[in-house]
């Protein structure tokens, strides 16, 4: 198993408000100071310091993250990898009956709540730790949140663009060509892109998903220089960078570097 999890922590002082968040993995957060809200057409979720949100993979919201009432926002974050959640749901079949939470669901923080939860991020934080040690952390974490009435739902199979996003991610800055994945996956370009279209995918859609998401992650969980995100996330300009991100997202990277 690749890691089985990642530890984030957003922080920002600014108001924002990001448009049509895709969750690509299963997500437990913390907001320690501040505000997030989840919204819809219909209405929307609040969450304030002390509570908990979790979000499925495969949601989308309209993201508001607000640094009132505090004067900054913070929030702990754990996503699972898909390996993870099909591992908990083996080990764990008492929860088979649990109908898998969708959309987004919530609930408060105990002592024992954040004990296990700081636990599983200094785990997977530290590389002097073993695999196995991260794993168990992690899925702590999950059989905490199934003893509390929440479940994910069973992974499938990974569609193609999963597939190609997942293999993206950890060098979104690297020349992706539709040649070079093909050979990732021992498959021609031809192939690897008809079946991406059978999703209504593409290649150039999945790298720039992976290098704008990447790049909101940076601006909100580092003290990176825009022009800095902009070169780790494979743009050569900073312009067009910016220019990418407000389309996709609806604000200027520069917003969150006041």
């Amino acid at each position: 198993m690749a890691e089985p999890a990642l530890s984030l922590q957003i922080a920002t002082t600014v108001h924002h408000r990001v448009h049509t968040v895709t969750v690509r993995m299963d997500s437990v957060g913390w907001v320690v100071s501040g505000t997030k809200h989840l919204v819809t057409p219909g209405g929307g979720h609040r969450y304030p310091s002390g509570r908990v949100f979790v979000l499925p993979r495969g949601a989308q919201w309209e993201v508001v993250n607000d640094p009132a009432p505090q004067g900054r926002y913070v929030a702990r974050l754990l996503c699972f990898a898909p390996e993870l959640v099909a591992q908990f749901h083996r080990q764990f079949g008492q929860f088979a009956a649990v109908p898998p939470v969708q959309g987004c669901a919530g609930l408060g923080t105990d002592a024992g709540f954040e004990e296990c939860f700081l636990r599983a991020m200094a785990a997977l934080e530290s590389e002097a730790n073993s695999q196995t040690l991260r794993e168990h952390r992690a899925l702590e974490v999950l059989l905490l949140l199934a003893e509390a009435g929440i479940v994910f739902a069973p992974p499938g199979e990974l569609g193609w663009a999963e597939r190609v996003r997942r293999l993206i991610g950890p060098s979104p800055q690297a020349d992706w060509t539709v040649e070079r994945i093909a050979a990732a996956f021992s498959t021609s370009a031809s192939t690897l892109q008809r079946r991406l279209a059978q999703e209504g995918e593409s290649v150039s859609q999945c790298l720039r998903d992976v290098r704008l998401e990447t790049g909101l992650v940076l601006l909100q969980s580092s003290t990176l220089q825009v022009s800095e995100i902009a070169a780790r996330c494979g743009y050569e300009s900073h312009s067009r960078f910016s220019a990418a991100f407000r389309e996709r997202f609806g604000f200027a990277p520069s917003h969150l570097r006041p």
